[in-house]
């Protein structure tokens, strides 16, 4: 249940809220990754401003903002997606409401003959936490974010039209985080004080070949 911001935050931060609790010591790892890529975000943006001169601008600091509270809320989602190997999460129970809220009778037909039976759900529960916890970790690190923001984009749709019909949702949400993960991508927010304008300025796309070359080019 919500108190406040300011209490809910330093609540999450210290792992005491009941998703968190209900994990035991895993709750531990996952803060202690948070921490982590908190820290390589200070330190490639760090980097960034002391090579870049060009970035020591507004525009990139709220770009550097945007991109890693936006990261932020994708590794908070993680919680509920655990534990693994089990149907007695946050993931299931929304994956359930597809089934009868989709948009198209279709969509929900397929969620629950494929993604809902056992051993079904186990994958489809790993590979959604895999996917959003890059999600998280890329607009944090600011690495990869034009690919990420693009894949965002069909994750997010996919959940826009799974829940299109139900009552506690509000679809507009979905369409505003669709387009903050398509604007990320359009703009290549993760050259703003990110290791993507690092990876950029070491490898130009236009001088790079290779493995290398193909992923500045596609990913930044």
């Amino acid at each position: 249940m919500r108190t406040d911001p300011v209490t809910d935050i330093l609540g999450f931060l210290a792992a005491t809220h009941p998703d968190q609790i209900g994990l035991g010591p895993w709750r531990l790892v996952m803060m202690a990754l948070l921490a982590a890529l908190c820290l390589g975000s200070l330190l490639a943006a760090a980097c960034a401003w002391k090579v870049d001169p060009a970035q020591r601008t507004g525009r990139d600091l709220g770009l550097l903002v945007a991109r890693v509270l936006v990261g932020l809320m994708w590794f908070q989602n993680l919680f509920w997606k655990l534990p693994f190997f089990s149907t007695e999460n946050g993931l299931y129970f929304w994956t359930g409401e597809e089934v009868n809220n989709a948009a198209f009778a279709v969509h929900g037909r397929l969620i629950e003959t494929l993604a809902l039976p056992v051993p079904n759900f186990y994958l489809v529960d790993l590979a959604v936490f895999l996917v959003e916890l890059a999600f998280a970790a890329s607009l944090i690190l600011g690495l990869g974010v034009r690919l990420v923001g693009v894949v965002g984009v069909l994750f997010v749709a996919q959940l826009w039209l799974g829940l299109y019909k139900h009552p506690q949702e509000w679809p507009w949400s979905y369409i505003f985080l669709m387009l903050l993960m398509g604007l990320f991508a359009l703009i290549g927010a993760g050259r703003s004080l990110g290791l993507d304008g690092l990876l950029r300025r070491a490898h130009p796309p236009e001088m790079t070949n290779g493995a290398a070359g193909t992923f500045v080019r596609i990913a930044t």
